[in-house]
């Protein structure tokens, strides 16, 4: 993969990677509620399983799932159920503060399977995986797994660094309106953008 595609890659990838979404908004409400560190684990998980997915579909073995629309559908399905139960961890995050002898879901959100599970039961970022690959994947047929290892690194990379932005810019939030009340109704906010999340993820099943 030559320079100038590494550049063109990483500019298809900059708007995907820091616009709304489920990945991102996972980790910026982790990172409001616990910081960036305690995201950490749930970083490690999502991108591991980033990493496995992207190289797999770079080697054709994704075309199953993608063309394939009862498993897509199912995902996205499995996928919305799983947003809407960590939105309804923010949820009893924000009542605990309220009432602090509440039981809160959020640090069980934050571990390393949870954030493979938000990329594993995404369908939209298997289709954005493929794209990507059609779009960068044209090497000298000897140069091909190479190449797919190439821009599975660079994608991988670009989305750790980019939702580490997130994590930071949620922690922001809480360190710039420190009291409870406001701590509270940043929880709920991000518990919002979850529920939106979980319906952009339903959409596959009203519209294939």
């Amino acid at each position: 993969m030559t320079g100038e595609s590494a550049i063109a890659l990483l500019a298809f990838l900059f708007p995907l990677a820091y616009s709304p979404g489920p990945g991102n908004a996972f980790f910026a409400a982790i990172g409001a509620s616990k910081g960036l560190k305690a995201a950490l684990p749930a970083l490690s998980g999502y991108h591991v399983a980033t990493l496995i997915v992207t190289a797999l579909i770079g080697v054709g073995m994704g075309v199953t799932i993608l063309s394939n629309p009862v498993i897509s559908k199912t995902l996205a399905a499995a996928g919305s159920i799983y947003v809407l139960w960590l939105a309804w961890g923010f949820i009893r995050s924000a009542r605990s503060r309220a009432a602090p002898g509440a039981e809160s879901l959020v640090g069980r959100a934050s571990g390393f399977w949870s954030g493979a599970v938000v990329l594993l039961l995404n369908p939209k970022a298997y289709h954005i995986i493929a794209a990507m690959f059609t779009q960068f994947l044209s090497p000298p047929a000897n140069e091909e797994m190479f190449t797919i290892a190439t821009i599975t690194v660079i994608f991988t990379l670009n989305n750790f660094i980019a939702f580490v932005v997130w994590a930071l810019t949620g922690r922001a939030l809480t360190v710039l309106f420190r009291g409870e009340r406001s701590k509270q109704l940043i929880d709920y906010l991000f518990a919002a953008t979850l529920v939106g999340v979980a319906i952009w993820m339903l959409l596959p099943l009203f519209t294939q």
